[in-house]
């Protein structure tokens, strides 16, 4: 059985959207396990109403993702963020790439027309299949023995998908798909396509440097 954990924190309308697309994979067999880390909204009463299993922990997504992989029941875990949708095949293609490796992550691509989204999408695939060091919004995934191993995410305030990729590069093997997530290009909307582009980058190479993820937090959100 492969096990969904979807941490949110006030995702607001988008969240039922996105939670009524992943009954599909329920009626086929997963589990979807809902973390909320103390919404002031009504994301968790939907998450009561969508979701196999609905907790509320402290805040920080690693600390939301550590506790809902506990509560899994399968042998296969997923991490997927709330503003990123799965590709219908998932369940096959993550079966598939776990039966000769440990961990791995999805394609991605932006739900935004425009070449300069095509190529975020590109370079974020490229570099992670090149470096191995993925981002959260290319649902992570992992036999679950081997996430248990690891000891979970690393709960630091930010960089934890970088913090677990360097964990799991280093002691499994890694699986690549092409198979594509969709997510959300708010972001890059929002503050600006080159802007959020060198942010992203100065991060990493600061937490590259030995920066503090305290730190980093700060920076990101200015």
């Amino acid at each position: 059985m492969l096990s969904i954990v979807l941490p949110v924190l006030n995702e607001g309308e988008k969240l039922q959207e996105h939670l009524h697309a992943l009954q599909v994979f329920r009626d086929s067999g997963c589990e979807l396990i809902g973390v909320d880390g103390g919404s002031t909204d009504h994301s968790f009463k939907l998450l009561q109403q969508y979701c196999d299993n609905a907790i509320v922990t402290t805040a920080g997504r690693a600390q939301q993702m550590n506790a809902g992989a506990q509560l899994a029941q399968g042998g296969r875990l997923l991490f997927l963020h709330a503003d990123t949708y799965l590709p219908q095949n998932t369940q096959t293609v993550v079966e598939q790439a776990l039966r000769g490796a440990d961990w791995g992550r999805f394609d991605v691509a932006l739900d935004a027309e425009g070449v300069f989204f095509q190529v975020i999408g590109g370079l974020m695939n490229w570099r992670s299949r090149w470096t191995k060091v993925c981002t959260g919004d290319q649902a992570l995934f992992f036999n679950t023995a081997f996430f248990h191993a690891l000891k979970g995410y690393p709960e630091i305030p930010l960089m934890e998908d970088v913090a677990i990729s360097k964990l799991a590069r280093s002691k499994g093997v890694f699986a690549a798909l092409n198979a594509q997530v969709i997510t959300s290009a708010r972001r890059w909307q929002n503050n600006g396509v080159l802007k959020t582009i060198v942010l992203m980058w100065e991060l990493r190479l600061r937490y590259f440097l030995g920066q503090s993820p305290d730190d980093l937090l700060q920076r990101y959100y200015g």
